[in-house]
């Protein structure tokens, strides 16, 4: 009889802890991907322009968070159309054999107040390596249409010949500076299934 009284009880904190953990879909339209590079002496600026990506948030403990993204190779932008090509080819990116590029991260650790260190594998070119990003909370908000976003922002630094972008050369530094913003909504949790 005691079990009987206990079930609803945890059926019921079975059901909190789920609804503290909730899914959203980063939004393209008003995120970004922006990489620095520096050429001999000056940094070039692009953008990686297609992207997908969930995000995963526990309100209680944002160490349990989890993201994953792809960003699309094809999607590059220096604004320089020849440079662009160039990147594409099997010189650098190999977009035609490797037409995406996969981050899943691995562990949230809280490093201050709104800040964390966010370890995971980013895998190029169908190569997969540890990468660390430091990302700060930028809060919860209500968007348009009754949506419900969170926002975050983060920055690393990828050293693009441990992928195989490229070769080791004086005009082109290894390090590359990646700078990411995020909104991202709320998706509604799906309907329970029929039996």
């Amino acid at each position: 009889m005691r079990l009987l009284r206990l079930l609803p009880i945890l059926a019921a904190l079975t059901l909190a802890a789920r609804a503290a953990v909730e899914t959203y879909q980063i939004d393209p339209a008003h995120s970004s991907v922006v990489f620095n590079v520096r050429h001999f002496l000056a940094k070039v600026p692009g953008t990686f322009a297609k992207f997908t990506g969930t995000l995963t948030v526990d309100r209680d403990d944002f160490t349990r968070n989890t993201i994953t993204a792809t960003v699309e190779i094809g999607g590059i932008d220096t604004r320089n159309e020849a440079r662009n090509k160039h990147l594409l080819s099997a010189d650098f990116f190999f977009a035609e054999k490797f037409p995406d590029a996969t981050f899943r991260s691995t562990a949230w650790k809280k490093s201050g107040a709104d800040t964390y260190t966010v370890t995971g594998e980013l895998t190029i070119k169908g190569q997969t390596r540890p990468l660390v990003l430091e990302v700060k909370f930028l809060g919860f908000a209500d968007g348009q249409r009754g949506a419900k976003l969170t926002g975050w922002e983060a920055v690393t630094t990828v050293d693009r010949t441990d992928f195989g972008v490229g070769v080791p050369e004086k005009s082109i530094a290894d390090e590359v500076e990646l700078s990411i913003n995020i909104e991202a909504k709320l998706q509604k949790p799906d309907a329970p299934k029929a039996p």
